[in-house]
């Protein structure tokens, strides 16, 4: 795989300027004296991918990268300026080496691994077929990850449906369901539960406390779903290709099933392995970080020598997508940091308004604000971080917000988790899904008509859940 010249050089200039403030040494500025000014990048960035597919495609699909990229420089200069150079530097290569490179590593593996399984025989899009596809990846999310289920089952998902014409439901629904909701059950369903269960959080106690929450969004939309698709159905009358006799179902390419294993392991490793830590140019990280970036990447490696180019053809495997990823997000995550160092200032940074909303006249936290707070800014910022932030501000004990807490927790967990579909944004694996739709020539909603399909879906489904659980 070629790194694409906007990333290479947006990596390049990370490395150089953190070579250059090597004696700087994490800077770590504070959110507490920061405008709310700071995240115009962010919101730029999120208005360019937004926007300009619809009012700019030309331009958009040739130098998304470049313009994702300009947006990072808009923040990156005037934070050199007021803070100094190698604060801007050491703040790049904080955010480059410790969120960015283990972000895409993990994601990397699970792409090229999930490109790798190759499910044949006749498999035919009907309603009950797709809704038992979705369910399935539902239920396997938890085990393998919404990344590691999305990668998997959407080239089959793909391909069944090959012959429909109204299929864009299927597509988004498959984001709800795999890419998000279904995670909820331990933290290697999620990036958000991950986090807590490093914080402390024991790694059942999601499967214990989400399960009636995960179990009333699942079902309410996939019997949505295979309403919609049996009206599509019917007004379709699709010709179902072939005649003759059904091919049984066979999954080929078993060893990207025993390496997607390998990097659901290595992530459980991350949690419980601490063997000290590593100085990188001014930055310290987790000896266990980098074993894992290194596995990620091996992995990965494994996967395309010992899978044949046949299967990935036939797979409709291509690397368009994971690059799209991994270019917007380089800009995605250097945007955003502004933002979520404002939300972790809490009381005493610009966003204190929406702090103070969280505790009541006694000081008691409110469950379902949490959940709306999380959920919401989990639809547009990155849905991890976002966590850890309201982790924090509910006092970030796990011992206390696993017991008395719990309900509390429990809202942070199911509005990281659950509202991450809202936007194409909110989950990682959401933008990866319409990128490989859209490498195969599928339509997928722009960005502002897929939170349309949120807002009448499942902006309704969390106002349930609020009232029955919070």
């Amino acid at each position: 795989m070629r790194f694409s010249r906007p990333l290479a050089a947006t990596l390049l200039a990370a490395g150089m300027l953190a070579a250059g403030a090597m004696p700087a040494a994490a800077a770590g500025v504070s959110g507490a004296g920061m405008s709310l000014a700071w995240g115009i990048p962010f919101a730029g960035l999120l208005l360019s991918i937004a926007l300009m597919p619809l009012v700019a495609g030309h331009l958009w699909h040739h130098h998304y990268g470049k313009i994702a990229a300009g947006w990072a420089v808009l923040l990156v200069l005037p934070f050199a300026i007021v803070f100094g150079p190698q604060v801007a530097a050491s703040e790049v290569w904080h955010i480059i080496l410790q969120e960015y490179i283990p972000f895409i590593a993990l994601l990397l593996a699970l792409y090229v691994t999930g490109g790798g399984v190759l499910l044949k025989g006749t498999l035919v899009g009907t309603p009950a077929a797709n809704t038992a596809l979705l369910a399935f990846g539902t239920v396997i999310a938890s085990v393998m990850g919404t990344t590691g289920a999305s990668m998997l089952l959407i080239r089959p998902v793909l391909r069944a449906n090959a012959f429909r014409k109204r299929k864009t439901h299927t597509f988004v629904f498959f984001i709800f369901l795999v890419s998000n909701i279904g995670g909820s059950l331990t933290p290697l369903g999620d990036p958000p539960l991950y986090l807590g269960f490093l914080k402390g959080v024991s790694f059942f106690w999601t499967t214990t406390h989400m399960f009636w929450e995960f179990m009333v969004c699942a079902v309410i939309l996939l019997a949505i779903y295979y309403v919609l698709d049996s009206i599509a159905w019917a007004r379709e009358k699709p010709v179902v290709p072939g005649t003759g006799a059904k091919e049984p179902l066979r999954v080929e390419g078993l060893v990207n099933l025993a390496l997607i294993g390998a990097v659901v392991v290595m992530v459980l490793v991350q949690g419980y392995w601490r063997p000290g830590n590593a100085y990188l140019l001014g930055e310290t990280i987790g000896l266990e970080r980098l074993v894992g970036i290194a596995v990620f990447v091996a992995i990965a490696w494994l996967s395309m020598r010992l899978t044949t180019p046949e299967l990935r053809e036939a797979n409709g495997f291509a690397w368009g997508a994971i690059l799209e990823v991994a270019k917007l997000f380089a800009a995605i995550f250097v945007t955003m940091a502004p933002v979520l160092a404002i939300l972790r200032a809490g009381m005493e940074g610009a966003a204190a308004p929406l702090v103070a909303m969280t505790t009541d006249a006694a000081g008691q936290p409110i469950p379902w604000v949490y959940f709306w707070l999380t959920g919401t800014l989990s639809s547009f910022l990155d849905n991890a971080p976002t966590y850890l932030v309201f982790f924090n501000l509910a006092g970030g004990d796990p011992g206390y917000l696993m017991t008395q807490g719990a309900l509390t927790l429990a809202a942070i967990s199911c509005g990281a988790v659950f509202m991450g579909a809202n936007s194409y944004i909110g989950n990682a694996p959401n933008f990866m899904v319409k990128a490989i739709v859209e490498e195969n020539g599928e339509r997928m909603p722009s960005f502002f008509g897929y939170v349309g399909w949120a807002v009448v879906f499942l902006i309704p489904l969390f106002i349930l859940v609020t009232l029955i659980f919070f």
